[in-house]
């Protein structure tokens, strides 16, 4: 670590930096030897979304960002809350009949019903891996079920019996008459059904982890320890937080309350909330919160099949305190704004470095390599070709990139794929061009003509002159009606690239047969 990077990483206003900064206040002398500890949560009771990739995303960044700081070492849980009763069936799995026969017992406890692991949370702890692992994440996982049933959580679950009144304090006054009636820190499993109970507990001895409770009409008497019981997941949150000494984890801006919460919780069992910020949410493309149970938004997978990861990292980092929309129309721009800032790095001064997406995707270590062409310019490419294959894209990027091939620009290789799947599934079915009209179809007249006094190799300069040109003097109001008109036209969008890029991409002579297809075109 440089002392110049420190010294800029120290100021800053980067927000991995402002965070793990926190950090640095919170010990100015070190741990003590010990590492300090970022936790992120997850609920399997429903397929990973990119929310929950997000959180580990966006705590690593703060994690590498902590590393620029000091030298003190790090680790970062991805805690599974597994052990938590399935409430409600998830509209987005199968066999949900199945499911509905076991509500209200621990996640770990239900079948899965993909049929492919041992549990409902095997499945989803196995898919949040994955995609963790893929990505390339440097985590440890941890299941609440195995912390509980292995008695790693036993100490911390005495003391919660031991401040049972003084949790009681914190969270009685926040619920309504009806709920504080029968609430309990304390959640026991029951000895017959193996559901998770939400009963009133009575507290027989703290120090042996004994409790009754009564049970489909009888008097209960069982342990809390060894996976017996587990908590309401407020009062789980802050005794894992003191069980094992997190440090930082952040939250949802839905989470606030239960934030404040869980933090007086923590100072009830005698430790110390951890640092972290409250992100927005994202949001699908109705506005509504993204939900595991209701499968909507993205998919770790649906992104991944129409842009690669880092343009899901780059959306992930951007304005994390501000509410975004997270659907199929984002990734495009996502894909090409990261590529933006990837270009504009090796240019810019350390500050500037450590204020760019990029430097926080890839932790200061950018891989090589150039992106020639923008993907929105190869979603109009692979929109024009229709059923078109990889090969036949490399053909055309040959018009227009010097020594256009895999082996020069494989990331450019990875793209074509995304371009493919996202111009088969979400361009194609879009596209109608429609036949120009007025002053259009004298324009396009003209600018064929123009392109056939073009020799083949012409630069996308040379023809984005001639198409500015008749722009400014074929009779539009603006240039803007013009480059609508042949979006129209010729693309079948309303929106489109730069069309001297384009034309070159495309190749003059292809070009032109569009123009034809756009004139012969029958008036709606």
């Amino acid at each position: 670590m440089t002392d110049e990077l420190r010294t800029a990483a120290l100021e800053s206003k980067a927000w991995p930096y402002e965070e793990a900064r926190k950090l640095l206040k919170r010990y100015p002398q070190g741990k003590q030897g010990a590492p300090i500890l970022f936790e992120t949560g997850y609920g399997p009771s429903g397929l990973p979304h990119i929310g929950t990739f997000n959180e580990v995303l966006r705590t690593t960044m703060v994690r590498n960002a902590f590393h620029a700081l000091s030298d003190t070492p790090t680790r970062l849980i991805a805690f599974s809350d597994d052990m938590d009763g399935l409430r409600k069936v998830p509209d987005n799995v199968p066999n949900g009949d199945m499911l509905a026969t076991h509500l209200g017992k621990p996640l770990t406890q239900i079948p899965d019903p993909f049929g492919t692991h041992s549990s409902f949370a095997a499945h989803n702890n196995a898919i949040l891996r994955e995609f963790l692992d893929r990505y390339g994440f440097d985590y440890e996982f941890a299941s609440s079920t195995e912390y509980y049933t292995s008695g790693r959580f036993d100490e911390a679950l005495k003391g919660v019996l031991r401040h049972f009144q003084g949790i009681q304090d914190v969270m009685l006054p926040t619920l309504r008459a009806e709920r504080r009636a029968t609430y309990s820190p304390v959640l026991p499993i029951s000895p017959t059904s193996g559901i998770v109970l939400q009963v009133p507990i009575e507290v027989i001895d703290a120090e042996a982890g004994l409790i009754a409770f009564e049970d489909d009409g009888q008097r209960i008497e069982q342990s809390v320890l060894g996976g017996k019981a587990k908590l309401q997941w407020k009062v789980d949150w802050a005794m894992r937080w003191v069980a094992l000494g997190v440090d930082y984890e952040m939250a949802g801006k839905d989470l606030i309350d239960s934030v404040t919460q869980s933090s007086k919780i923590a100072r009830v069992l005698g430790g110390r909330p951890p640092e972290g910020f409250n992100y927005e949410m994202f949001l699908d493309e109705n506005g509504e919160k993204i939900s595991k149970s209701k499968g909507n938004g993205l998919s770790l997978d649906q992104w991944l099949t129409y842009g690669p990861q880092e343009s899901l990292a780059f959306y992930a980092y951007r304005e994390p305190k501000k509410a975004k929309s997270l659907h199929m129309g984002v990734i495009p721009r996502a894909v090409d704004e990261y590529w933006q800032f990837r270009g504009n790095y090796a240019g810019q001064d350390l500050k500037q470095k450590l204020g760019n997406p990029v430097h926080h995707i890839h932790d200061g270590k950018l891989p090589k390599g150039e992106l020639p062409v923008t993907f929105g310019l190869l979603l109009n490419l692979v929109g024009v070709m229709g059923d078109a294959s990889k090969a036949q894209v490399w053909g055309y990027l040959a018009n227009y990139v010097p020594d256009a091939s895999a082996e020069s620009y494989p990331e450019l290789d990875k793209l074509i794929d995304h371009a493919l799947a996202y111009g088969r599934d979400f361009v194609a079915p879009t596209l109608k061009r429609r036949a120009p009209e007025g002053v259009e179809i004298a324009a396009l007249e003209r600018l064929d003509a123009e392109l056939a006094a073009l020799p083949a190799d012409a630069s996308a300069e040379d023809v984005q002159n001639i198409v500015y040109e008749i722009g400014k003097t074929g009779g539009f109001e603006t240039l803007r009606d013009w480059f609508k008109a042949l979006y129209e036209t010729l693309l079948g969008s309303e929106q489109g690239p730069r069309m001297g890029s384009f034309i070159a991409l495309y190749g003059i002579d292809n070009s032109r047969k569009l123009i034809a297809e756009a004139l012969a075109r029958p008036a709606a």
